[in-house]
């Protein structure tokens, strides 16, 4: 059976292949500690899964999802950036559900992007901005994010050529995997950019709210105008521990939420019932356990910050997201560097050129793991470290 061209070239999912090494270590008898994945480890707030519960009890809530259940999730997340960010939307046109914003993000180009058109692309990123758009048949045009800059995009480096052809432009703040935080200016400025050359400005925003030493980060859509190019993702899965729950939202401009909208009416059926009404629990509920929460992921991170400068590595303190983003020592390559880590500690890091080849020279450690594991890591970590 031949594949079509468009998944010909497609590569295993990174992780998918890490699991089946690890779970080759642990049958071996490693004990093996993730810092690998982004995948929280600790559960939503009791309030959000009693909410599950009682509507998955109701006899009405097990079709396929349609009308008010669909309505109601659109209504809690146009009120949640009113109270988060200041922002009015149209929960009827300007706001949908998602079965997690990766479902989206790889919908924007099905929808927009022909074949020769451009996407630029944050390099190192989140994988799906750029394989959405190949499938598609696009043009990926890498954005480096080096630190010299802050880890944003250097918009004046982009070629006039590049940015004629571009639909849609990826953004990611907090950012994954550098842990990179912009304010709003820098929003205004990319949007300027975009209206300069008619190019889509998405930004995928899950780590708005999973934030550190008071730092609140900032939305898209507080700097958009009205009939902007620009759209937001956002996701359940970093904000309220709710990853394998699959939901989140896309706002902003209506004809690209309506397209996206048009496209999963031809996928999907939308998600469980009981599922959005837990939805909207986490929305509208109280969110002082959030702020709790990020103390934990803190503290995660302070331990970690102290493991690894203590063994040698050189890492700046993210004011958000799940990450550490870790400078290799000089003339080291990511990939067999993380192997060796994996093989000869049992402590699993992520090699940075996963995320792309400007992500080569990194790795990144997640801070989703208890921290006595994340201790007991950073001490394999020193002692290995101490003989290379």
């Amino acid at each position: 059976m031949q594949p079509a061209d468009r998944v010909s070239g497609s590569k295993p999912y990174f992780f998918s292949e890490l699991g089946k090494r690890i779970n080759q270590l642990r049958a071996a008898g490693v004990d093996v500690i993730r810092l690998d994945m982004g995948s929280p480890d600790l559960p939503p707030d009791t309030t959000i899964i009693d909410a599950l519960v009682e509507a998955a009890r109701r006899p009405d809530m097990h079709g396929y999802t349609l009308g008010s259940g669909v309505q109601k999730f659109r209504e809690a997340a146009a009120a949640f950036y009113a109270r988060r960010f200041g922002v009015t939307l149209d929960p009827a046109n300007e706001v949908i559900d998602l079965i997690g914003s990766k479902e989206g993000l790889f919908i924007l180009s099905q929808v927009l992007v022909n074949s020769g058109d451009v996407v630029l692309v944050p390099d190192p990123g989140y994988s799906v901005y750029a394989t959405g758009a190949e499938m598609a048949g696009g043009e990926v045009v890498a954005m480096p994010l080096l630190a010299e800059n802050g880890f944003r995009p250097d918009l004046s480096s982009i070629p006039t050529e590049a940015a004629k052809r571009a639909k849609i432009l990826f953004l990611n703040y907090p950012n994954n995997p550098t842990g990179a935080t912009v304010e709003r200016e820098y929003y205004e400025e990319v949007l300027e950019f975009g209206r300069t050359y008619d190019i889509l400005i998405a930004s995928d925003a899950p780590y708005t709210d999973v934030a550190f030493d008071g730092y609140r980060a900032p939305s898209l859509l507080e700097a958009a105008r009205a009939g902007d190019l620009a759209v937001e993702f956002n996701s359940l899965s970093k904000i309220y521990n709710m990853a394998g729950w699959r939901l989140g939202m896309l706002a902003g401009h209506t004809d690209v939420v309506k397209l996206v909208e048009n496209y999963k009416s031809l996928q999907d059926s939308a998600s469980f019932a009981p599922i959005l009404a837990a939805g909207v629990t986490a929305l509208m509920g109280d969110q002082e356990w959030i702020e709790e929460r990020n103390q934990v992921y803190q503290t995660r991170r302070d331990i970690a910050l102290q493991g690894v400068r203590a063994a040698g590595f050189s890492v700046e303190t993210p004011k958000a997201a799940l990450y550490l983003w870790i400078r290799l020592p000089a003339g080291e390559e990511s990939i067999p560097f993380c192997g060796r880590i994996l093989d000869e500690t049992g402590v699993s890091l992520t090699p940075g050129v996963v995320f792309g080849k400007h992500g080569e020279g990194y790795m990144r450690l997640s801070l989703v793991t208890p921290e006595a594991r994340i201790v007991e890591g950073m001490a394999r970590l020193g002692e290995w470290m101490k003989g290379q």
